[in-house]
Parts: C-alpha cells; structure tokens; sequence
C-alpha cells in the first residue's frame, strides 16, 4: 500500500520574542472525532518517499523503541502490554509480535540497559519503574519483575517515558502534572520554599503537583532518585540525542489562554533548569492566573529549543540515526529528529494530527521545524489517526505509532521498495 508524494514542506519557526498576548481568542473546546479510516486512506509524505501500513489491530500503542539488535519494542498501552516485532529490515509490513511483558498498568516508556549490550528492559507503568532480564534477540521476558521505582504520582497526566543516559550512568523518567496550572495547590510548601526547592528543583510544585511536572534521575537500581529539571507540564516523550548525549524532551504546554498560546516544544534539558510551569511560559512570560507569584523565577525561567505550533500536543520524539540500511534516508535527514504531534482540543482550528521533522545543524537544534507525516484528518474534519510514536528501525525506515485506530505505519524511502 503505497501513498501519493507531496512536495517538500516549508520550513517554519515561532519566535519567543513574537508570541501573541493571553486570551487574544477565546479558550476553546474543540475535541477531535475518531473515525475508522477511509476506504484508501493513506497519510501524505514527501516525494520520494511512500508509506505502508505496518501493523493494525493494536490496543492504544504508544512508545515504540529499537532494541540494540533491530527489535522493535512496542508499548501497548491499552492493553496493558509491551510487544516485540522481530527485526525484518526492508519489510513493508511487520512479522507478528511477540508479547514480552503483559498484565501492566498503562505501560509507556521503555528503555535498555546498558545502552550497547543490554542486561535489562525497563518499563514504565504510570506508577511504577520495573525492569526484566533481557539479552539481545529475546521477545518473552527471560524472568519476572524487578520493581527499581515505585509509588510513581498517579492520575492527571498519566504517561511516563523513559531515556537512558548516554554512559549508562542514570536513567531518567518523565512525570507530568497532574492539573493545567495547579490550581490546587495552595499558598506554601509545608517547611518553607527554600527547603522545598532543595530538595524538589528550582520551581518546583507543591501538594497535589508534589513529585511532578519534572523529569526525574535516578540510578539504574533505584538509587539516587532526585530532580533533573523542573517546571514542565507534561514532558510526555524523552530521547538522548546521539553524538551529544544532551537529553531531549517534548513537551504538552498548558491550556485555556487562546487558540495559539503557549506554544508546545521540544527543547534539549538543563540539569537542574526550570522551564516555567506553572507560573512562566516560554521564558519570563507570567500566567495571568497565577499574576504576581513567584516573581523570583521569571529570570530562571529557560526558554525552549524548539517552538511548536500551540496545543498540538506532542508525544513522542526519534532523533534520526539511519545510515545505510535498504530504507536509509537522505545524508540530510541524519542527526534531525521526529516528534509525533497527537493533536489538539483546545483550539479552534485543530492543530497537529501529524509528525514534523526538527531541523539541526552540527548538533544543534535551529529552532525550525517542517510537516513531513500529515493527512491523517478527512476533509470534514474527522480524525482518523491520532501520532504517538516515532522510532528508526534498523532499516533506516521510521516507524510511527497512531492510537485512535491502533496502527503502525512505515515511512521509506521511494528506492527502498
């Protein structure tokens, strides 16, 4: 099943110094409505290249990880699952998975380690880090879990992703908030803001938000758990970016001041930076509901790499490291990355529904970004395919995870089929 080509997309990029005033339209709920898809329904790609359909019948999946030997791991979120396609390089469509690990509680991020030979698959449930024994080719959990983290928050934001650090050191994991701009909270950390903030992160909520809206470190047994950087709201994907080692999350900003603010990003992570939830978004721009508080962090505030279009909502994040597999692509795609935008509800005009490329240049992030996966809403408007995951296979090929129909598509290039 190959789709039409379109032309290459301009390139776009939000300045933060040009972002439109709170409330410049009115907060909207505008939820997308899921239909099956089309007779003939296929997304749209760039010329050169084509998509197949690589898997269906999928129960919510999510995070989707290659293994260091060509597996593709796959976390099945609805079905309470991480499955294994084997590794089958210039396959259009995928072998049938194996299950590796069942009976999870909304299971997202996973993650090998060590990097290079791994001993252990990890995987985050939305309250828990477990991890199982693992060499290179299994597809079944060679032992039960071991439990590393546990009493992870629960509720509001639910998913929980996972990277490991480059050297194997410390892994890290994503925790968003459990509100939109933690109204809950209350006026004060019991012990004061000065004791909270050493022991939580600059910024960092309090009461129900305790624990939240932060990425977390922690040591591949447990140990060490402590903050890595605070202030975002649902930092829903994670990736370490090759060559750098810088980690990298994509972020779901906050809702209710208009069609085009704040801006959702990406942005690579400063240990031990603030990037401004709840009180400042995008840099020192306060949040007219929260006037007036904390006026301290305005200046520590951090502005993001990478802006993207307001409440498309992205979830995941593949940094492209293909080089000569049967489904490589193009030298210029090497060391940009994918991010899958799940789609708005709070806009007028719905936003995402697609996967952009980020643009980089000796390993740093321009700033500009570009459709390159769209076509995923029909012409009245009706969604049937919501992005959620992005991962490289071996092959060079992306892969791209889709949770309202349960699907996995193959971007590749022409040449490749």
């Amino acid at each position: 099943m190959l789709l039409p080509a379109t032309a290459q997309a301009q390139w776009q990029r939000i300045d933060p110094a040009e972002l439109p005033p709170p409330y410049a339209t009115r907060s909207t709920s505008n939820a997308s409505r899921v239909v099956a898809p089309p007779a003939g329904a296929l997304p749209q790609v760039p010329a050169g290249f084509t998509a197949s359909l690589w898997a269906s019948g999928l129960s919510t999946p999510r995070v989707i990880r290659r293994a260091p030997n060509g597996d593709i791991f796959l976390a099945e979120s609805g079905g309470g699952k991480v499955l294994v396609f084997p590794a089958r390089d210039g396959a259009p469509a995928a072998p049938p998975p194996d299950t590796f690990a069942a009976d999870l509680t909304l299971p997202f991020g996973i993650a090998f380690w060590p990097p290079a030979d791994p001993r252990f698959v990890y995987v985050a449930e939305t309250g828990r880090v477990l991890r199982y024994p693992y060499r290179a080719g299994d597809r079944r959990a060679r032992g039960p879990a071991e439990t590393v983290l546990s009493r992870l928050p629960e509720g509001g934001h639910w998913t929980r992703d996972l990277a490991v650090a480059a050297d194997g050191s410390r892994l890290f994991v994503a925790i968003g908030s459990e509100t939109n701009v933690a109204q809950h909270m209350g006026p004060a950390p019991r012990g004061g803001l000065a004791a909270w903030e050493t022991a939580r992160g600059i910024g960092a909520a309090w009461g129900d938000e305790a624990g939240r809206a932060a990425v977390l470190q922690f040591a591949p047994d447990g140990g060490g758990f402590r903050p890595f950087a605070t202030g975002l709201r649902n930092c829903s994907g994670l990736a370490v970016q090759p060559g750098t080692g810088a980690v990298w999350c994509v972020t779901n900003e906050r809702d209710g001041l208009g069609d085009d603010l704040p801006p959702d990003y990406a942005t690579s992570l400063r240990e031990r930076g603030f990037y401004g939830w709840p009180w400042f978004y995008i840099g020192a721009h306060p949040d007219p509901r929260l006037a007036g508080r904390r006026p301290e962090l305005a200046e520590r505030t951090l502005v993001p790499d990478v802006l993207l279009p307001a409440h498309g909502a992205p979830l995941g994040i593949a940094f492209y490291d293909g080089t000569s597999g049967p489904a490589a692509f193009p030298p210029e795609f090497r060391g940009d990355a994918f991010v899958a935008l799940h789609g708005s509800w709070n806009r007028s005009h719905p936003s995402g529904y697609k996967v952009i490329r980020l643009q980089f240049r000796d390993g740093r992030a321009t700033g500009a970004f570009q459709d390159f996966v769209t076509g995923f809403t029909t012409a009245a408007g009706r969604v049937w395919a919501r992005p959620a995951g992005v991962a490289v296979a071996r092959d060079g090929a992306l892969l791209v995870s889709e949770d309202a129909n349960g699907t996995l598509w193959r971007i590749a290039p022409k040449l490749a089929e």
